[in-house]
């Protein structure tokens, strides 16, 4: 009973965002399953999801040292993964980068079935002769990062084309050939050899260059043996010995016809019936991959301490030092919550829009912090702040020049002028301006030592804002003369 309880917690427990979490998750993972389907790697990457999967049940079961161990290895998982899958994840984000050019609209079959007719003809012309030879159809993967040493050709595919570049005279002989549909790209390739041949027997180079590169693409590639005049194709990475020409012909019909974009009739149902067991193990691996790292199980208590934002000052107002610019604020949530926020982020606004009608004091209220949705205020220290804040009317102040010491023995002042005299202001509401006067920093005029002009700036009054926002500057004028 306490099992059905837990599950009926767990499902309730279940948001619209983890709800996404897993979706995500879910066709990522099944993107991966149906990429490495058909990779040679995709062995190791079995072995790297069961390692996955008991180090899930170690959490689960808490197996403290398995779960120590495994982390370590989590922990360079990265590195090993770039080392083991390097090609594959390369040709893995090619493919993604090539999506938008890969829509183009097809040729029509009938098109790709002649050119598969012409290549099967000219292929077992070839090996009756026992004259090598290597053709890559290529699919939808590029070849340009793996294939060096091409030369352009863009022509039609014809039998007497085939057999001229593959004549024993010819200087492209020796390479491969690249065909994109019924159309011969390029010819005299170099194709990188395949590192593990050691479970074939007596394969020549061109075999080896077939296969390295059907290894790392979803290309097709013929061999023709001048040894033996037998007929191979590569695929993936597996060799397989063709027996004759409608075998051959079979075999790249199929090829291009998987190339073909798939009929578009009932959509849902053909989405629904096309890899079901993969799409069924992206959802469970998302599902336990929630429960093991995602399920919000622990409430915990956290105190930060947030800044204070005022805002929404009416016109005319001004906050003179108010006596709270920031605030501790408890937040209770799930331990991942807390993990995904961002403190930086997080402000206590204060609208002070109310603050025309004279009200000086405000609570500190949890809808004015900026919480995440999954994580809960709790208190507020202070629980409210006061504020001096008065209202501020246009005035001009005369503004006077300040002076410290005297003057050398042998100079006399005759004249002292400010420019400008007044400045326009903004000034509490409460205050005189008649009563009133700007004063500017202090001039020392024992270091004056002839008629002079300097500037000075004006220092800073309470209660009165300047339309810059910062003390002007004034120019003095300092006129003296010899006694």
């Amino acid at each position: 009973m306490n099992h059905i309880d837990s599950a009926v917690v767990l499902i309730k427990s279940v948001r619209i965002q983890d709800i996404l979490d897993m979706a995500i998750i879910a066709a990522m993972i099944f993107a991966l399953l149906i990429w490495f389907k058909t990779r040679a790697s995709r062995y190791v990457l079995g072995g790297i999801l069961l390692l996955g999967g008991v180090y899930i049940l170690a959490r689960f079961f808490q197996l403290y040292l398995t779960v120590i161990v495994l982390q370590g290895f989590f922990a360079i998982l990265l590195f090993v993964l770039v080392v083991i899958f390097q090609e594959d994840l390369r040709a893995f984000f090619e493919r993604l980068a090539m999506l938008g050019t890969l829509r183009k609209r097809p040729r029509p079959l009938s098109e790709l079935e002649k050119a598969a007719f012409v290549i099967s003809e000219t292929v077992m012309n070839l090996a009756k002769k026992r004259v090598g030879a290597l053709i890559v159809l290529q699919g939808d993967d590029p070849l340009d990062r793996h294939i060096t040493g091409c030369i352009e050709l863009q022509g039609k595919i014809s039998a007497p084309l085939m057999e001229s570049i593959f004549d024993p005279h010819s200087p492209g002989h020796d390479g491969a050939v690249i065909v994109k549909g019924d159309t011969v790209t390029r010819f005299a390739c170099h194709l990188p050899l395949a590192a593990n041949i050691s479970r074939y027997d007596n394969i020549g180079l061109r075999h080896t260059a077939a296969l390295g590169l059907a290894e790392r693409s979803d290309a097709l590639c013929i061999v023709v043996s001048e040894e033996r005049g037998s007929i191979t194709l590569a695929r993936s990475d597996t060799l397989t010995v063709i027996a004759g020409a409608a075998a051959l012909n079979d075999a790249l019909e199929k090829f291009y016809i998987s190339k073909q974009p798939a009929p578009k009739q009932r959509p849902v149902l053909g989405w629904l019936t096309q890899n079901s067991r993969e799409k069924a193990m992206a959802i469970a691996l998302a599902f336990v991959l929630w429960v093991a790292f995602g399920y919000q199980r622990d409430i915990v208590r956290r105190d930060f301490t947030v800044p204070i934002e005022y805002k929404n000052i009416p016109e005319m107002w001004r906050i003179d030092d108010p006596q709270v610019t920031e605030a501790k604020v408890i937040f209770q949530g799930p331990e991942q919550a807390f993990q995904l926020m961002d403190e930086r982020s997080l402000k206590l606004s204060v609208d002070l829009s109310e603050i025309a009608r004279k009200k000086r004091e405000f609570p500190l209220t949890r809808n004015m912090v900026n919480a995440p949705s999954n994580i809960s205020v709790t208190d507020i220290i202070p629980s409210k702040t006061r504020l001096y804040a008065f209202q501020q009317v246009p005035a001009v102040l005369k503004v006077s020049v300040v002076t410290s010491n005297s003057l050398p023995n042998h100079l006399k002042l005759q004249g002292l002028t400010v420019y400008p005299a007044k400045l326009a202001v903004m000034l509490d509401s409460r205050m005189e301006p008649g009563k009133i006067q700007l004063e500017t920093e202090a001039i020392d005029l024992s270091a004056v030592s002839s008629s002079v002009t300097m500037e000075k700036r004006v220092t800073s009054t309470s209660g009165v804002a300047f339309v810059e926002g910062k003390p002007p500057a004034v120019r003095v004028d300092i006129l003296v003369k010899t006694k």
